[in-house]
């Protein structure tokens, strides 16, 4: 009878600590730098134009060897031409912050930008404007080959370039935010 009230015993106290464990680690998963909820962010945290400044300058440094040397400045939103030209958007309606990073040197065909928007703002649409009216030719002699768009919670980032130059930066992105992005458009400019 001792045994049986032991076993009993053990296998209460085993599942009380079974559940206390899956509560504790089941809150950290929530808190994971890396998920992302119902297009929320929930990990990676990019409300400011210095936090799109960091992931920037972040990217870069890894891709240092890949990227033309480029420099990363906050857009001002205020002035819609620069808005338009640096994102397509043919307004700043919906538009929180604009970091932009593009070579020092302009004759390269380099240009990604974040763009952060309001909340409920319609970001499929926003994307989509942006993909179809960026001007892929924007400086005097060259033009990039391809244009890649997608979006992170309310950060929608563009980057256009060529293939050598314009994935690598499109995938450390989605590398950077833990891989969950939102629907993927891309644009290929006949050259």
């Amino acid at each position: 009878m001792k045994k049986g009230i032991w076993a009993v015993l053990a296998v209460v106290v085993i599942a009380i600590i079974v559940v206390v464990a899956v509560m504790f680690l089941g809150g950290k998963e929530e808190n994971s730098p890396n998920q992302v909820q119902g297009g929320e962010q929930t990990g990676v945290k990019i409300q400011t134009a210095e936090d799109m400044q960091k992931l920037f300058n972040d990217m870069n440094a890894k891709l240092q060897n890949t990227l033309p040397s480029v420099e990363v400045r906050e857009v001002d939103i205020t002035d819609e031409v620069s808005v338009t030209a640096m994102t397509g958007l043919k307004s700043k309606n919906n538009v929180e912050a604009i970091v932009a990073a593009e070579p020092f040197i302009s004759a390269q065909a380099f240009s990604a930008v974040m763009v952060k928007v309001s909340d409920g703002a319609n970001i499929e649409e926003m994307k989509k404007e942006m993909i179809d009216n960026i001007d892929m030719r924007k400086w005097i002699c060259v033009s990039a080959e391809k244009a890649r768009v997608t979006n992170y919670g309310n950060i929608i980032f563009l980057v256009m370039s060529s293939e050598e130059w314009g994935k690598p930066v499109y995938d450390e992105f989605k590398q950077a935010v833990g891989g969950t992005v939102g629907k993927e458009l891309e644009r290929t400019e006949a050259i």
